[in-house]
């Protein structure tokens, strides 16, 4: 048995003293002053919060955009995310044009499986929609793929209104959730269009061609849609104070709405394509980062409790030889940003330990919400009797986001040199210690996880 004693528990109603037994993979009891036997590990988190392992319910792992791979596959990048305390991903598997969920499933699963050093889940992608796609949505469910992607951008990803719509009503029936990348895709290759004949072929040029109009206006579209099927979706990557706006309208006017966001939203702006030379394509990613005013709007929604989950949308690309392949041309340059293992060091040092945010509302925002949103909870996101064992023992420390010491395979860092007061000094991943002095030490023994439905009714 592993004893965890003199931490400080986290969850999202309390902050508390607190011992943990762990037996096997589960929690056996948390309460105080546990009594341990000669046999027992005993894991002094004295000075340490204890939180239920993160959930980052946001990446792209090992994903082909059509013209390249991204540099992180599910070996580095759960790594990566587990040595920063996130012990569950939940990765986007996508299906190509022509290819069925069955096929498109089965290929996530050979990128992913007996190589994840944290556990793991899938939504899907859904690109190509027709009846006998409709009909594979049920055999998806049962194998624990609860949450679909849905985009209203990229030619070769999105579908029309009318798509939608059908999705939507197969979402409300099987109690599954639709997950939407919102930004109008027609507007979009309109503006890229304008910037290239204006000249403006540098990253300068991406803010431009995909303002906060052009996410606000799919928001609209989406959300009138879901009010007009009776069921709730689920907006990913949320950017814009506009955007924001329209989130409020849908909830005044009574409707279920859940939110995502991004630390790169909450931290970073607009100015940073504005840099000498190439150096601002690190930044590019989409939706793009917005203006100053934005970031502060986006902040203050998820501390107030307007946004339902914190994710990454990691993506990495290399600077130097993926991202340079737009160095002629905006459009050319690959959209995403790493970030799966700074997440939770960004939302400690920069709102926790800043005092602008409890760690009650960090643990909502990185554990609990996304295991009851994503069908995990209470196994994940908790730290009750019973739950999986997946803890982080989180101590104070002197640590910046530093790309030289990173585990991410990217050669850069967007985050670089920000405070994150804090690291995960020892992590369990069901109720086996994984990261140790903030090291792996042991890696691949993440396990793929069947999800059950959203917990739609009790968010």
């Amino acid at each position: 048995m592993i004893i965890i004693k003199g931490g400080h528990i986290v969850t999202p109603l309390a902050v508390y003293a607190s011992d943990i037994a762990v037996e096997g993979s589960k929690i056996k009891s948390v309460e105080p002053n546990i009594d341990h036997s000669p046999g027992d590990r005993v894991i002094d988190a004295s000075g340490a919060l204890v939180f239920p392992g993160f959930i980052d319910a946001h990446t792209h792992f090992d994903m082909n955009n059509g013209v390249m791979t991204t540099a992180d596959d599910f070996a580095s990048g759960t790594k990566a995310a587990i040595i920063g305390g996130t012990t569950t991903i939940i990765d986007y598997a996508t299906q190509n044009n022509g290819e069925t969920l069955t096929q498109a499933l089965r290929a996530w699963h050979q990128k992913a499986d007996g190589v994840c050093s944290c556990d793991y889940g899938f939504h899907m992608a859904i690109t190509d929609w027709n009846y006998a796609i409709a009909t594979q949505l049920l055999n998806m469910v049962s194998s624990g793929v609860t949450s679909f992607k849905l985009y209203m951008a990229y030619d070769a990803l999105r579908l029309d209104d009318e798509d939608i719509i059908d999705v939507m009503s197969h979402m409300k029936l099987l109690k599954t959730l639709a997950c939407v990348h919102c930004e109008n895709g027609d507007l979009v290759n309109y503006l890229v269009s304008q910037q290239k004949l204006k000249g403006n072929l540098s990253p300068s040029a991406h803010p431009a061609s995909r303002p906060a109009q052009v996410e606000a206006e799919a928001l609209s579209r989406l959300l009138y849609i879901s009010d007009i099927i009776d069921w709730p979706v689920n907006i990913v990557h949320l950017s814009s104070a506009l955007g924001l706006g329209e989130v409020r309208k849908a909830r005044a006017r009574g409707q279920k709405v859940f939110v995502e966001t991004c630390p790169q939203y909450m931290l970073l702006d607009e100015g940073l394509y504005s840099l000498e030379g190439f150096e601002s394509a690190k930044y590019v990613c989409s939706p793009p980062l917005r203006s100053k005013y934005d970031v502060g709007e986006i902040a203050g929604a998820a501390v107030a409790g307007e946004i339902d989950t914190i994710a990454t949308d990691h993506c990495s690309y290399n600077y130097k030889w993926q991202k340079m392949t737009g160095v002629n041309d905006f459009s050319d340059i690959p959209n995403g940003l790493p970030g799966v293992e700074f997440r939770p060091g960004l939302i400690y040092g920069q709102f926790v330990k800043a005092g602008l945010m409890k760690a009650e509302t960090m643990c909502a925002l990185l554990s609990e919400r996304p295991a009851k949103l994503y069908g995990l909870y209470p196994r994940k996101g908790a730290l009750l009797e019973g739950s999986d064992a997946d803890i982080v023992i989180w101590k104070n420390a002197d640590i910046k986001a530093n790309c030289a010491n990173q585990h991410m395979k990217c050669d850069y860092s967007p985050f670089e040199g920000m405070d994150m007061g804090g690291r995960a000094e020892t992590v369990l991943l069901r109720g086996e210690v994984i990261v140790e002095n903030g090291e792996v030490a042991n890696a691949g023994r993440g396990i793929y996880l069947k999800r059950d439905l959203p917990m739609i009714d009790q968010m």
